[in-house]
């Protein structure tokens, strides 16, 4: 690493580690792309992994173009970590439903770890002064938060699917009901006003 200034210094740690964090999410969206069954939602993941690698790229290129480049030790440790939950990741949950509803869920939490790390790296970026950083994060920050609402809606599609498939039908509470009056029964009245 050349020698930075202390500005440059603290944008490069600060996507060295968003830079880490891309590369290891690339492994485990390759494994929840693999135990997908559901089609759109396989098909979002695909371009959300997509999205992941050129999201890597372009903060490997920002941390090049600042001086810096000799972190990326950082992502052998993050992508061996992340390949090793790959097979934990197949085998929780009792239910083909509750093992993609576990995995949008770890997904759910990525998502706003990374939402975190580009606000922070953006307003870092814009404190400093550094208007390019500040709008390479701005832009990855927003695919994170579509992704995360994408994932939200997900997460209570498969709840319900995890329902249908482990609990009875005679256990599932429909929606409460108002409780009406019996047939013949006699209605309250407004109190009638004095004059």
């Amino acid at each position: 690493m050349a020698d930075l200034n202390e500005r440059d210094a603290k944008l490069v740690q600060y996507l060295s580690e968003a830079y880490g964090k891309e590369r290891e999410l690339e492994t485990t969206l390759q494994a929840h792309i693999a135990m997908t069954t559901r089609p759109p939602y396989e098909k979002r993941l695909e371009q959300h992994l997509r999205e992941t690698k050129a999201h890597a790229k372009a903060v490997e290129q920002r941390i090049k173009k600042l001086g810096g480049g000799g972190q990326f030790t950082q992502t052998a440790v993050g992508k061996a970590m992340a390949a090793a939950k790959g097979p934990m990741h197949a085998i929780r949950g009792t239910g083909e439903q509750e093992k993609m509803l576990k995995n949008a869920k770890t997904e759910y939490f990525n998502e706003h770890e990374e939402i975190a790390t580009y606000l922070a790296i953006e307003t870092l970026a814009e404190k400093a002064g550094d208007r390019e950083t500040a709008k390479l994060a701005r832009g990855i920050r927003r695919d994170e938060e579509r992704m995360a609402k994408f994932l939200e809606g997900q997460i209570k599609t498969l709840t319900g699917a995890v329902v249908t498939e482990e609990v009875p039908a005679s256990q599932r509470r429909s929606a409460p009901r108002r409780r009406s009056a019996p047939r013949g029964a006699p209605t309250a009245r407004k109190p009638e006003s004095r004059r």
